[in-house]
């Protein structure tokens, strides 16, 4: 029995702690058939390249910093090492400086660390796209991870306004490769006790509203459903879905109260 991604060969940037999204999805490509490469950068790598091993297969770990030129530039050929092209490209990858930017410092955040959250967690979706576009061909597909960011949220901040960034950029993607044949949509996922979400001061406020609220219940420990909505994003069944937000939240994002 063959999975829904067989044959298909996926970039997941940003993969950290086997806790993560991005593992999470890794793990699930593979199980569904694919060829996954996986990248961090910096101090990092070497914790990817230590969780790379908990994976089913134990993919090629690249470096990728994504604000970085030079990187960018570069990726196709360290892509090219071990794939000849790129079916799938997963943008798990998102920062703001928790000191000054979340956690009800909304009104005295710095721009200079506002942009550099803009730059990784938005335009970062662009820059990702833009350098795997050479690899990819006609029925390509992106997928970014998102938090509903149609409301204001408590302690989320700047990088709510990041998130927003993030979801019009996805919108612009999807216009611009659309005649090349390439998706682009977003996963927002509801808490999820990652990474991630450790750094923002009060984020545990969130999690008892969504246990609360989400009227198919919501656990978030398991990053399973996210995955798999990502992966069915990846494959050929929404071929015809582009610059669309999928809801992975145990249907919050439709309650009123």
């Amino acid at each position: 029995m063959t999975g829904i991604l067989d044959g298909k060969r996926i970039l997941v940037a940003g993969v950290t702690m086997d806790s993560s999204i991005g593992f999470a999805t890794a793990k699930v490509a593979q199980e569904q058939g694919a060829t996954v490469l996986i990248s961090n950068f910096g101090r990092a790598l070497g914790i990817t390249r230590r969780i790379a091993k908990r994976l089913p297969v134990e993919p090629p770990v690249l470096e990728l910093d994504v604000t970085d030129d030079e990187h960018l530039a570069r990726l196709p050929e360290l892509v090219r090492e071990h794939v000849d092209g790129l079916d799938g490209v997963v943008h798990s990858i998102a920062y703001g400086n928790p000191e000054t930017l979340l956690g009800g410092k909304f009104l005295t955040g710095p721009w200079p660390d506002v942009a550099q959250a803009v730059q990784v967690s938005a335009y970062s979706l662009k820059s990702l796209a833009e350098a795997c576009r050479p690899l990819m061909s006609e029925g390509g597909s992106v997928v970014g991870m998102t938090f509903d960011a149609t409301v204001a949220w408590p302690a989320y901040d700047w990088m709510g306004v990041a998130k927003a960034a993030l979801e019009s950029t996805s919108r612009y993607l999807a216009r611009d490769l659309g005649p090349h044949g390439i998706r682009c949509n977003l996963v927002s996922a509801g808490p999820l006790k990652t990474l991630a979400a450790k750094a923002i001061p009060g984020f545990e406020d969130l999690e008892s509203m969504w246990s609360e609220r989400a009227p198919l219940g919501w656990d978030n420990t398991d990053q399973q459903p996210t995955a798999e909505a990502v992966c069915a994003l990846l494959s050929d069944f929404f071929r015809a879905t582009t610059g669309e937000i999928i809801h992975v939240d145990g249907g919050l994002h439709a309650m009123g109260a």
